[in-house]
């Protein structure tokens, strides 16, 4: 399976009509795309365990995308609609880190993945 995940934080005094749109475009793009298997969004707990590094950026919310190849990532980054979500992405954060990942459960041979 491939993880898509983001972490980023919106751009300070974001108006609701950006965040709308990104909003929107995050529930189209989920409904749309068949190659998507899980589609999360989320915030980072706030007073959670401390277990926080210092010195690194801070980002507050996250979207995780797990498809189930290489190839289902090919084509929902290559779908129109998440052309459209990009578009709002990148109007609407601050900054981000994005990476891909190859992921097993880790009840499962993991000698694939990690090894």
């Amino acid at each position: 399976m491939i993880l898509h995940l983001v972490l980023y934080r919106p751009r300070q005094g974001l108006d609701a009509s950006a965040a709308e749109g990104f909003l929107e475009a995050l529930r189209a793009t989920r409904g749309a795309v068949p190659e998507i298997r899980r589609f999360w969004v989320g915030r980072r707990l706030a007073g959670g365990p401390a277990y926080k590094m210092t010195g690194f950026p801070d980002y507050p919310f996250v979207a995780a995308v797990l498809f189930d190849d290489l190839d289902g990532l090919v084509r929902y980054l290559r779908h129109p609609l998440h052309d459209a979500l990009s578009h709002h992405f990148n109007s609407t954060a601050e900054s981000a880190l994005i990476y891909d990942f190859e992921v097993a459960d880790a009840g499962e041979d993991l000698a694939a993945v990690i090894g």
